[in-house]
């Protein structure tokens, strides 16, 4: 399967570590160009030096300017951006009624504003040159919310909703829209929370409720392949789909 995104121009947000690294090394092995970007420079510099075609660039995909600056110097150097995964997110652990707006709109403007700038120039862009896939990083809690993370779970539901929306626009110019809905998966992202969730709802062990929930903790093995598929020609009649990667949470009331 190494050459399926042979020759391909990739761009993976929040490529530093977790499901972004995951990804990006996946889109590598499948033969793109992966240009890896990241508010932690150096984190983004680590994942592209293990690519055997990766790059590396900051981007703080909350500056709208600085996005379209990405795509544009992707788009300068190599002619094409075919593939962008908006994967850049964050999350904190606060009880609805004690979020402020702060707290909030820091949530927000990562998780949904930024992925609406990475989507909005990547589909200019792959509308100028002849189409594309992007993939955006949605999750389970934008079908169901979750306790402590509410900001979090609104953000992603708005993810689906722009992704679908996206989709339809973008068609006839040859672009795809998919999001990704995984699971809790073991990034950083959900293990340093662990303990504030079991604080916060009273539990002795997060990852016992998870167990019971959807079998085992995701790994980011079980999600990066999936966005490999849809950057590729496999997928080419999946638009404005969602995917869910939960190991069977959502499919179950108990």
């Amino acid at each position: 399967m190494a050459d399926v995104l042979k020759d391909k121009i990739a761009i993976v947000t929040g490529g530093a570590k977790g499901l972004g690294a995951a990804i990006a090394v996946e889109l590598d092995s499948e033969g793109a160009r992966v240009v890896v970007t990241d508010i932690d420079g150096d984190g983004a510099a680590k994942t592209a030096a293990e690519l055997a075609r990766g790059e590396s660039a900051v981007c703080d995909v909350r500056d709208d300017a600085a996005v379209e600056a990405l795509v544009a110097d992707v788009v300068a150097r190599y002619g094409t951006l075919d593939i962008m995964v908006a994967n850049a997110g964050i999350a904190t652990v606060t009880p609805f009624t004690e979020m402020t707006m702060e707290i909030w709109h820091s949530v927000l403007a990562v998780n949904l504003d930024g992925v609406f700038s990475s989507v909005r120039h990547a589909g200019r862009a792959m509308a100028a040159t002849g189409g594309g896939s992007i993939i955006t990083m949605a999750s389970i809690t934008g079908f169901a919310g979750s306790p402590l993370i509410g900001h979090y779970a609104a953000a992603k539901a708005a993810v689906i909703s722009l992704t679908k929306t996206a989709a339809v626009e973008l068609r006839g110019h040859g672009v795809r829209v998919n999001a990704i809905c995984p699971g809790f998966i073991g990034t950083d992202l959900v293990l340093d929370r662990k303990s504030q969730f079991e604080e916060a709802l009273g539990i002795d062990d997060f990852g016992a409720v998870l167990d019971q929930a959807q079998g085992r903790l995701g790994e980011v093995g079980d999600v990066a392949p999936l966005a490999a598929f849809l950057a590729s020609d496999r997928s080419r009649f999946s638009n404005g789909s969602t995917f869910v990667v939960d190991g069977g949470m959502s499919a179950s009331l108990v």
